[in-house]
């Protein structure tokens, strides 16, 4: 389904950003945002500051003015990414829950790869994005998802220790005093208190080992009012429940527990359709309770599920989860949940990859959150035009139930959302979304006229 620009959607970018320079207030940042999103959304190798002012100029000799303006909006303007955060989640939010109703919220950080050392939060340290110990930043991210679209909310920077206590790395970065060294479990519970706040329409959290480890991590999501489902390591240890509610004397651990079921518990699952074939594995599941050494006696202790899954060619279950919803809870609702998850990375790339989310070359650390705001914004809108051009009235019918388009799947002129099997390959992604707006130059604000009634001037 190819969709393109037309002058309804020009007319909704347009209101769309009116609804940010009411956030924004001043009307130099009013442009400046506009241009800067513009930029973004355009064609290019790299969306920093330099090549958006260089594209948003008419002459040569002013570009160096208009990333001097461009250098001021996102590095030294005191606007508030939260605010304009949750302008642009709202917006899409409502287009995302006229199928169907948010399902989850998916803890997942993600690596800014950096070749220096001033970079704020940078270090040699591990990220997932490529697959090492290298040198980058870290991200940690609040996203939502129905059963057809993710949404990426929120973003909190990760300093390092080396960065938060250290005074003079503090004050070259700018680092606002309030900020100081946190987990980026703690970084992921700060998110959900503020989703909370900002009243996003609630979801099991989903979360890898590194956050479904983490027993205070776990406490906190529940001590919120939700439910989780998440990754946690064949090590952790665990009384079984009994059919009758009892507890065992002896603690088990996950992978112990899979070896004592018999092979017939475990049941084929299928989760998603996915590039070429359905993809499943066999799954058990058992009621359990976490056995941390903390004195809470085990009758006092909350029941779970515990998820275990045996991948086809593995010769045992080797992946575990722990999910807190309902004895009632069917496996199968259990494993798409967890399964959720991998539309995290696809997100990721189409921010990187087309919205330049890693593109940012200053050092500081409100610069670093203010391009990430712009960034989520631009997201948030490329969403919901596509929900729009999946809307219930034109009479879609895809895989995912009535009136829904199957998760992932591909709309032309905006972001590429493919399955993505095990991990897709940027040459894969489809064309940038250069052609959300045609051609768009960050500089030609004419067809918004609320932001070209603003001086061009460096001011705040």
């Amino acid at each position: 389904m190819s969709f393109e620009m037309d002058g309804a959607a020009q007319e909704r970018l347009r209101q769309y950003f009116d609804l940010m320079g009411d956030v924004l207030v001043e009307p130099r940042r009013r442009v400046s945002y506009a241009m800067y999103a513009m930029g973004l959304f355009g064609d290019g190798e790299r969306k920093s500051m330099e090549p958006i002012a260089a594209k948003a100029c008419g002459s040569a000799e002013d570009i160096d003015a208009h990333h001097q303006r461009l250098g001021h909006f996102i590095t030294d303007s005191k606007w508030s990414d939260r605010a304009v955060r949750r302008t642009g989640a709202r917006y899409a939010i409502d287009e995302m829950i006229k199928p169907g109703p948010i399902e989850a919220w998916i803890i997942d950080d993600t690596g800014f790869l950096k070749q220096g050392k001033h970079s704020v939060g940078v270090k040699r340290q591990y990220t997932g994005s490529a697959g090492k110990i290298t040198n980058c930043q870290i991200g940690v991210s609040l996203s939502i998802s129905t059963r057809t679209e993710h949404l990426p909310i929120d973003f909190e920077l990760y300093l390092p220790k080396e960065w938060a206590e250290d005074p003079d790395r503090r004050k070259e970065a700018r680092i606002p005093e309030h900020v100081q060294f946190a987990t980026k479990p703690e970084l992921a519970l700060k998110m959900l208190d503020h989703a909370l706040e900002d009243k996003v329409p609630k979801g099991v959290v989903l979360a890898d080992e590194g956050y479904g480890n983490n027993g205070p991590f776990r406490a906190g999501v529940r001590a919120r009012g939700l439910h989780y489902a998440v990754a946690i390591n064949s090590s952790t240890t665990l009384w079984v429940v009994d059919r009758e509610g009892g507890r065992g004397l002896v603690k088990w651990t996950p992978k112990e527990i899979a070896k004592a079921l018999r092979k017939k518990r475990f049941r084929r699952t299928t989760w998603r359709e996915g590039t070429s074939q359905r993809l499943s594995a066999k799954f058990a599941a058992r009621r359990v309770v976490v056995g941390h050494d903390d004195g809470q006696p085990p009758g006092e202790r909350e029941e779970q599920w515990l998820l275990m899954e045996w991948r086809d060619g593995e010769d045992e279950p080797a992946h575990f989860y722990l999910v807190t919803l309902a004895k009632e809870t069917s496996r199968k609702l259990m494993v798409r949940l967890v399964k959720e998850r991998y539309r995290t990375e696809r997100a990721y790339e189409d921010l990187k990859n087309e919205l330049g989310l890693d593109h940012f070359e200053g050092r500081r650390f409100s610069g670093w959150h203010h391009h990430v705001s712009v960034a989520l914004n631009c997201y948030a809108f490329v969403v919901a035009e596509k929900c729009r051009a999946f809307s219930p009235s034109e009479g879609w019918k895809g895989k995912a139930g009535p009136l829904q388009p199957e998760a992932g799947a591909p709309l032309r002129g905006l972001l590429h959302h493919v399955p993505l099997g095990d991990r897709a390959h940027p040459e894969h992604l489809a064309p940038s979304v250069s052609s959300l707006p045609p051609n768009p130059n960050p500089g030609d604000l004419s067809v918004f006229p609320c932001f070209t009634q603003a001086p061009l001037g460096l001011t705040q």
